[in-house]
């Protein structure tokens, strides 16, 4: 992946562009080929003659790609990189001879609407191809000597040790004069310097630093920079399952990634983005807490319709493509605790709340008391019937704890006698209906023998202490019943209705849950063991999807996954950190206890935000 903080592209080994969505992250796709084949659009530069090797790696704190191609006569690298500014947006590409002589073609095939339309291109007199269609324009600028050639442009040229090829593509709306021109090698420069300062300013020391913060430079990227909205992924449709329906669009922003992520950008000293991401999450669910969504577009959209691409074939042959996404109008009891939980986690992170964000969570606290004991989608937005999900019950407990917390810790008004009673009805009646004593383990939903891998979230939310024998009765059964070849299930999707034909990996970030479970239950070891197992599934460049099939070891589903790498940072950091995230989440009140447990021992305090980390981009 390279981006510019507004959109991002996706750059395979052979040197193709084979998915690029312009200007945002949802727009249209222009080169769509990951999803359909080279009459969809991508950008291909590579050597002419055969390739004995290729190698890859990111430039150091950077999202700069290079890519290495050895041949008979010599050795290249492309450069590619996408330069954050102002209201244009750049691809470029630099290719540069690293020895002897190497002959390269490049081929960019632009295809406007999901790869449906082509453009009319034109050549104008200082040279530039513009290519128009609609409200698009797409402009290319390079001394290479490009022509049209079967509804392509194309160039052939060779370089030699310390000679290089610029290709510079850029968008802007067709209405407008074309984008003004970059120096390509000055954009490399200024591109580096954003990424190296913005790392420089990262606190990712210890054992798993290098992960950390190729993660934390992943989230960078998939974040909207105007608004601060973090996207779940930049893809759409890379199935959970090959060749499958499981194919969803993932170019939205959720709410229930909101606490997870803002525990990781402040631990990681990311304050900046943290804040942009919390008021990002306080606009969206600004007015009518019953109509509050469980995703929102990038900008805080609420209309998100699904429909499908019926033209594009999908990733191995995996139908539909959707765009689009028709969980978000689906009822979601979690989300609301999601909420209240990462507002408070940014109090106690030193991010200042205001008045009317509390008068927006009281309101949100006020819908919940009516609404917390139906039966909703779940946390896995399950297309099955409506059910009584356990893990949307203790979010809703969590929902009016955290309301209490705001009280109680940091002087805020509320009816705290009034939310406590309901917050200890919930709390009495998830044990009492979600627990099953024969298995000693709590159940994915009230009346099931079913578990979900949610569950293994219940003692970082307070709900339950670690130490809890019910909690490590569940973990312990979800080992049994929920693992694929030493990864985790989120459900199996053979038993439970969910509305869709059953099959598909293991999803990543419930294996870094159980992990997190390993080390709040003391079995380090095994925590370390599975964390490394994670680590060697990323890809090359320290990328991970949101699933894992182990049997054939490849990833699945949509790449990168937001949600993946900030559970890989959350758990790096449980591993190493006297200040572990999952007691920062459950601080304050340690969490409820049956009667006859030991005493409760107070958890680490919250996140404090260092002086030295108030700063401007």
């Amino acid at each position: 992946m390279i981006g510019d903080c507004k959109t991002a592209a996706l750059v395979g080994k052979d040197g193709s562009i084979d998915w690029l969505c312009w200007p945002r992250f949802d727009s249209d796709a222009c080169f769509a080929k990951l999803l359909g084949g080279q009459g969809n659009g991508f950008w291909l530069i590579t050597p002419h003659d055969d390739i004995r090797a290729t190698s890859r790696c990111y430039r150091k704190d950077t999202l700069i790609l290079e890519t290495t191609f050895e041949t008979a006569s010599g050795k290249a690298t492309v450069i590619d990189f996408m330069l954050p500014r102002g209201a244009s947006s750049d691809l470029v590409r630099i290719v540069r001879g690293d020895e002897g002589e190497v002959a390269l073609c490049m081929e960019l095939v632009l295809r406007f609407g999901y790869g449906a339309t082509t453009p009319w291109v034109t050549r104008l007199k200082d040279g530039t191809m513009r290519a128009v269609a609609g409200p698009d324009m797409v402009v290319m600028r390079s001394p290479a000597n490009f022509r049209g050639e079967n509804f392509k442009t194309v160039a052939q040229f060779t370089l030699a040790e310390g000679e290089s090829m610029p290709f510079v593509l850029s968008y802007g709306p067709s209405h407008l004069d074309a984008p003004a021109p970059i120096d390509p090698h000055e954009a490399l420069g200024q591109c580096e310097t954003f990424w190296r300062d913005w790392t420089a300013r990262t606190r990712t020391d210890g054992p798993y630093s290098h992960a950390i913060e190729r993660s934390l430079i992943t989230l960078k990227g998939l974040t909207y920079l105007p608004s601060g909205g973090i996207v779940a992924a930049p893809t759409t449709s890379l199935p959970e399952q090959f060749g499958g329906q499981r194919n969803w669009d993932y170019r939205l922003c959720w709410l229930r990634d909101a606490t997870l992520t803002l525990l990781a950008l402040m631990n990681a000293g990311v304050y900046d983005e943290a804040a942009a991401w919390r008021d990002w999450l306080q606009r969206a669910v600004a007015g009518s807490p019953g109509e509050t969504q469980i995703m929102y577009g990038l900008m805080g959209e609420r209309r998100l319709t699904e429909w499908e691409v019926p033209w594009l074939p999908g990733y191995a042959d995996s139908r539909p493509v959707r765009v689009g996404n028709a969980a978000h109008e689906q009822f979601q009891l979690d989300v609301y605790g999601e909420v209240m939980d990462a507002l408070d986690q940014a109090r106690k992170g030193g991010l200042t709340v205001t008045d009317e964000g509390w008068q927006v969570q009281r309101a949100m606290v006020d819908h919940v008391a009516k609404v917390w004991d139906r039966p909703d989608s779940g946390i896995w937005e399950t297309r099955g019937p409506r059910q009584h999900f356990v893990y949307s019950k203790v979010m809703a407990w969590v929902c009016f704890d955290r309301a209490i917390k705001g009280v109680e810790a940091h002087g805020l008004e509320g009816p705290v006698a009034a939310w406590r009673e309901i917050r200890d009805r919930i709390h009495a009646e998830v044990c009492d209906k979600g627990f099953d004593t024969r298995r000693n383990s709590f159940r994915a939903a009230y009346d099931s023998d079913l578990l979900d891998a949610s569950l293994l979230l219940i003692a970082q939310t307070g709900f339950v202490t670690p130490d809890d024998p019910r909690f490590v009765g569940t973990v312990e059964a979800i080992e049994r019943t929920l693992m694929l070849d030493g990864f985790v299930m989120r459900y199996n999707t053979n038993d439970m209705h969910d509305g869709l034909l059953p099959g598909e990996g293991a999803f990543l970030a419930c294996s870094f849950w159980l992990a997190d479970a390993y080390v709040s239950i003391g079995r380090r070891e095994d925590a370390v063991t599975l964390f490394n197992r994670l680590l060697g599934i990323r890809n090359d460049l320290g990328l991970i999807a949101e699933e894992y099939d182990p049997r054939h070891r490849r990833q699945q589903g949509n790449f990168p996954q937001a949600f993946s790498h900030v559970a890989l940072i959350n758990t790096a950091f449980n591993l190493t950190r006297i200040t572990k995230p999952q007691e920062q989440r459950a601080d304050g009140h340690g969490g409820q206890r049956p009667q006859g447990d030991a005493q409760n021992v107070a958890a680490p305090g919250g996140i404090r935000r260092p002086e030295a980390s108030s700063r401007s981009r």
